[in-house]
């Protein structure tokens, strides 16, 4: 018997074809969920780490100026020199000689320091 009705082409009415267009549909929602986040909701922009010791315990404030450190370090070396001292009156032998090296040590580093803060305090023409 023959069919006076042929069947409908193969088009996106058909229900396998419904996917195809909640596919496109979830598609376009993220993309517009995305645009509007861009504008309305935007991230603060991520600042790149300013050293690669990001994750150190102390840092040294990017505003201070060389007299500044130059005198934190001074007084940080006179502390370790008499850590250094009271260590080297307290043990006997070969740890005695390396407790007064690291005195001595410090000692140096103290002189080249205050050198560079006396030169930073005399005028250039005066050098």
């Amino acid at each position: 018997m023959d069919k006076l009705i042929p069947d409908p082409p193969f088009n996106k009415t058909t229900p396998l074809s419904g996917f195809d267009a909640i596919e496109d549909l979830l598609k376009d929602r993220v993309a517009a969920e995305r645009a509007l986040d861009h504008y309305l909701n935007p991230k603060p922009p991520e600042e790149p780490p300013s050293d690669s010791r990001i994750n150190s315990l102390f840092c040294v404030s990017a505003k201070a100026d060389t007299d500044t450190l130059l005198t934190s370090a001074c007084e940080t070396l006179a502390s370790v020199k008499a850590m250094a001292e009271d260590l080297a009156f307290e043990v006997e032998g070969t740890r005695r000689s390396v407790a007064l090296g690291i005195q001595q040590l410090v000692e140096l580093c103290q002189l080249l320091v205050d050198k560079a803060l006396d030169q930073l305090e005399t005028p250039a023409t005066q050098r």
